[in-house]
């Protein structure tokens, strides 16, 4: 697969030494009407935003990435949770595979059936190797797709399988610790995982603090996702 523009320029600003922040934006919790004030919140580090969500109604996806646009020139990637969650308005898709569980529908199946819709609308794709990993609650991933989430030890386990996942093709991995997490994915495990990888390591869930962020970033991350604690304060770290 070729790789795209979008993905380009995110190895560009990480070959520049840039960490990368991007800000979770779930279209079931904001409406279009919110846009406006919910960026002139956000922090000045923000590079992208993701758009998705487990359980997102079709075409609230598309509305909100043209809101977005419409007030920021940031890159909007699209986070499905679902095969519907498609859009030829946002500048690229993670198209996610789930391998942290054995649920066929969440490894292949929403994948087959997003595949059409997906070329038909031209989007670029950044294939994703997406790991749930345990985050110290029940979340909404794991309730969605039926599966468990990979427990915080050992670590080998996860490893192994972001590394299969680069080996099948993914540009990129995803650690996962699930929206509203009461702990992130560890430092042990993002340095275990980027050591090991040679793509791009983004880290997800529970992060809420300046601290937790930097913490991420120093322990290997190249992009951190933020969502949760701005729909819950509306406010920039």
């Amino acid at each position: 697969m070729i790789l795209g523009p979008q993905y380009n320029q995110w190895l560009a600003l990480l070959s520049n030494d840039q960490k990368c922040l991007a800000v979770l934006i779930d279209p079931e919790k904001t409406t279009v009407e919110m846009v406006p004030e919910l960026l002139r919140r956000l922090p000045e580090q923000t590079t992208h935003f993701f758009v998705g969500g487990s359980t997102v109604p079709p075409d609230a996806a598309h509305d909100l990435v043209l809101a977005i646009k419409q007030w920021s020139s940031k890159p909007v990637w699209l986070f499905p949770g679902k095969h519907d969650q498609v859009t030829s308005a946002a500048d690229a898709l993670l198209f996610l595979s789930l391998l942290s569980g054995d649920n066929p529908e969440y490894l292949i199946g929403q994948q087959t059936k997003a595949a059409i819709s997906v070329k038909a609308c031209g989007i670029e794709v950044i294939p994703t190797a997406y790991l749930l990993i345990d985050g110290g609650r029940p979340s909404t991933v794991a309730r969605v797709s039926q599966t468990s989430p990979l427990p915080i030890t050992p670590i080998l386990p996860i490893v192994e399988r972001a590394l299969a996942g680069m080996f099948m093709g993914a540009h990129c991995v995803y650690l996962e610790a699930g929206s509203g997490a009461s702990s992130p994915v560890s430092g042990d495990i993002i340095k275990a995982v980027k050591n090991t990888l040679d793509i791009p390591v983004i880290v997800g869930g529970g992060i809420r603090t300046e601290q937790q962020l930097n913490q991420a970033y120093a322990a290997g991350a190249d992009l951190v996702v933020m969502g949760t604690v701005f729909e819950k304060t509306g406010k920039a770290l």
